[in-house]
């Protein structure tokens, strides 16, 4: 007999959505957790025994399908996604496979179960020139990595069974065993050890707090809810202007950033000049509640002083 509480399988868990996501629900009475991503667990120890574990490649078709007839999800919460810009660039194929074919897959998977399908996606589906947006916006990517996940996107849209869109923008944050950094722990890493550093000036984000994304996910689950929701920080910024912040906070020496222009710089991915999200709609009908940038760079200062200690 399946259990009555609310069956979520998060894709991705061991990355620093997915682990924000089992963290928030591992302990959750009315859910029952199911975590999954390629090979082995890299979760803390400590979690043991309140999640189930289930290794998935999401591009294989039949693993997807081996994995929904055992669990039977109500709910699918997607976060495995290739996200490095400038890989998916170099790696068109390997981009494709995991940010399209591997949604074809869970989408049939999820339509078989009527699955709640909650599928995070980002702000480079769009152009950067009409910046900050609303969940209606005219998407027009810049990027294969903007293409891919616009694809993905497309995908979930014309599926038969309940979905919903997350659109979040560069998410920061520490996790266990974490296989990238983050413009905080960049910044403060490179002016604790005395380099100048270049950030530009020219791009404005709205930075999320992984927990907040993670919180926004787990209501659109909660809630059931559909359609696209941006689901972001609230405070818009250039990344010169995060860095400063970072400096502030930690009080380090800001004189060694200095202001650049993306111009300057090569990378075999374009970016948009001017994302940000519009949050309305998610304030509104979820009750979804931001940090802003300040107090993210607090609440990961502390976790790191937990992880030394």
């Amino acid at each position: 007999m399946k259990s009555e509480k609310l069956r979520i399988l998060v894709t991705g868990a061991n990355g620093l959505l997915g682990q924000k996501l089992v963290n928030a629900l591992k302990r959750d009475p009315e859910v029952e957790l199911f975590a999954s991503g390629k090979g082995e667990s890299r979760l803390p120890k400590a979690w043991d025994g309140s999640y189930h574990w289930i290794s998935i490649d999401v591009s294989d078709k039949g693993q997807v399908e081996n994995a929904f007839a055992e669990i039977q999800p109500h709910t699918l919460i997607h976060t495995a996604a290739m996200t490095q810009v400038d890989d998916c660039e170099k790696d068109k194929e390997g981009c494709w496979n995991a940010n399209v074919i591997a949604v074809a897959n869970l989408v049939a998977a999820a339509e078989v179960y009527q699955t709640h399908f909650v599928h995070v996606s980002t702000d480079f589906i769009f152009d950067g020139e009409n910046g900050p947006y609303t969940e209606d916006a005219d998407p027009n990517p810049v990027n294969f990595y903007g293409w891919s996940k616009l694809a993905a996107e497309r995908l979930v849209m014309k599926a038969k069974t309940p979905w919903a869109i997350a659109r979040t923008i560069l998410v920061y944050g520490i996790a266990q065993d974490m296989s990238r950094s983050n413009i905080i722990l960049w910044v403060k890493k490179s002016l604790e050890q005395g380099k100048t550093i270049q950030v530009v000036n020219d791009q404005w984000r709205t930075p999320t707090l992984a927990e907040d994304l993670a919180d926004g996910c787990i209501l659109i689950a909660k809630k059931g809810a559909t359609g696209v929701f941006n689901i972001s920080g609230k405070d818009l910024l250039t990344p010169y202007q995060m860095a400063v912040m970072t400096a502030d906070y930690f009080g380090l020496d800001k004189g060694l950033i200095q202001e650049s222009n993306s111009r300057l710089f090569t990378q075999p991915a374009k970016r948009p000049p001017k994302t940000g999200f519009i949050i309305d709609k998610a304030v509104r009908d979820l009750g979804y509640a931001p940090k802003s940038f300040s107090d993210g760079i607090g609440i990961l200062a502390k976790q790191l002083i937990l992880a030394e200690s």
